[in-house]
């Protein structure tokens, strides 16, 4: 017969089973997003579900999201039960975008890495034909070209 999970968790339970340090989800808390019951002895219990959204924030900020991102999309999900498939399938068409900006940005560095960031930027030939007298550097600071610009542009 299979007992069924506690209703609530530790701290350290909670940190174990997302894979956080103890100290960083007292640092969720302090963020609100995840919320803390205090049991009659005074210690923190968590809800299962929290385990959900720590694990979003986990996997949110390996994607690149902001924490103030993160957070925003944490406070349209339910505190108190576990997030449905729509509240996943709301988060993943919003965010949508921005993990597609950041594929492109991470797809356009790939491509451009041995040429751009490689070459130690108007060292070589190649820089004075697409920089000359570093024009790049009128769109800002940075890796321009890296960025989004296009050679072109600062022509």
């Amino acid at each position: 017969m299979l007992v069924p999970p506690p209703a609530t968790l530790s701290i350290g339970e909670l940190a174990r089973r997302v894979g956080l340090s103890v100290s960083a989800v007292r640092f969720y808390e302090s963020r609100g997003l995840v919320r803390a019951i205090r049991s009659s002895g005074n210690q923190r219990r968590f809800m299962r579900s929290d385990i959900r959204r720590l694990s979003f924030a986990l996997i949110a900020q390996r994607l690149g999201l902001t924490l103030a991102e993160i957070e925003s999309e944490l406070a349209m999900l339910p505190m108190d039960k576990a997030p449905s498939a729509q509240d996943w399938l709301a988060i993943s068409q919003r965010i949508r975008g921005t993990l597609d900006a950041k594929i492109a940005m991470l797809e356009r560095t790939r491509d451009l890495l041995d040429g751009c960031i490689g070459c130690g930027c108007l060292s070589l030939e190649r820089c004075a034909l697409y920089n000359p007298g570093d024009r790049a550097a009128r769109r800002g600071a940075g890796p321009r070209y890296l960025l989004g610009d296009r050679w072109t542009d600062t022509t």
